[in-house]
C-alpha cells in the first residue's frame, strides 16, 4: 500500500450503489474512487437526486455498497462485523446536517460535551474541551445559551463543534448550510474551514452552493453516476 493510501482518513474503492426496483435495478452510482486526506476539505455536488447522500451514507457506514470497498484509517469495511463498524463510525466518523438536531433542553456547552461523556471522557475535560472547540467557532460568549436563544447559524456552528467533539479522522457533511441565508451561511462555512484546518480532520461536504464549494480545496461531481473532477464546473459559476 502507498503512502497516500495509508494517510487517507477515507478511500473509496470503486464503490457502487444498486437499488432493486420491481423487477429492474436503479444505479445510483458506479466505480466512484476517491481518497480523502486529513486537514482537506473537499466538495461534493451535483443536482438533487445525484446520489450524494447516499455516497455520504456510504462513507459513514450508514449503508454497505453494492460494489467496491470503503477504507476507514486503512480498515476494510466490509471484513468487519456489525458491531466492529458502528465501533469504527462512532470513533472515527463525525456527521453534520442540513438540521443541527441541538437537545434543546441542553445548552450549547452541554450538547458538545455529551458526546464525549458518553464515550467515557470525564465532566470536567469534556466541558474544558467543549469550551476550546465552541470558541473556535466564534460562540465563546454563547455557551452557556440553549439552542433556542441562539440563531440559525449559530445552531450550526453548535453543531458542527459536537460532531469534533470526540476527535475523529472524517467529518462528513450533508448540506450543512441548506438551511441558511447566504450571508450566514458564508460565517458558518468559514467557520467551518478554519476548524476543519486546525484540527486536522478529513472533510467531505455534500452541497448545492457552488460558491462556497469553489472555496473549498477540491470540487468533486457526481455526474450520471460516476465521481468527476467538478472545478472547472466550479470556477465557471
Amino acid at each position: 500500500m502507498n503512502d497516500a493510501f495509508r494517510d487517507a482518513a477515507l478511500r473509496l474503492d470503486h464503490v457502487a450503489r444498486r437499488y432493486v426496483e420491481g423487477e429492474g435495478t436503479l444505479e445510483v452510482f458506479r466505480d466512484v474512487s476517491a481518497q480523502f486526506v486529513p486537514g482537506e476539505l473537499v466538495a461534493l455536488v451535483g443536482p438533487s437526486g445525484a446520489g450524494k447522500s447516499s455516497l455520504l451514507h456510504m462513507a459513514g457506514l450508514l449503508e454497505k455498497p453494492s460494489g467496491g470497498e470503503v477504507f476507514l484509517n486503512g480498515l476494510a469495511a466490509s471484513k468487519l462485523s456489525d458491531s466492529e463498524r458502528t465501533r469504527l463510525r462512532r470513533d472515527t466518523i463525525g456527521f453534520v446536517y442540513q438540521a443541527h438536531h441541538l437537545l434543546p433542553e441542553f445548552d450549547a456547552l452541554e450538547n458538545v460535551m455529551l458526546p464525549q461523556m458518553i464515550a467515557g471522557k470525564s465532566r470536567k475535560d469534556a466541558k474544558a474541551e467543549a469550551a476550546r472547540l465552541l470558541t473556535i467557532m466564534g460562540l465563546e460568549g454563547r455557551l452557556d445559551h440553549r439552542p433556542s436563544q441562539l440563531s440559525g447559524g449559530e445552531q450550526q456552528r453548535v453543531a458542527i463543534a459536537r460532531a469534533l467533539a470526540n476527535k475523529p479522522k472524517l467529518l462528513l457533511a450533508d448540506e450543512p448550510t441548506g438551511n441558511l441565508d447566504p450571508k450566514t451561511a458564508s460565517g458558518v462555512f468559514d467557520a467551518l474551514i478554519k476548524i476543519v484546518r486546525k484540527e486536522g480532520v478529513a472533510g467531505l461536504v455534500a452541497t448545492h452552493n457552488l460558491e462556497l464549494a469553489v472555496r473549498m480545496d477540491r470540487v468533486l461531481l457526481l455526474h450520471e453516476g460516476r465521481l468527476v473532477d467538478g472545478s472547472k464546473l466550479a470556477t465557471k459559476t
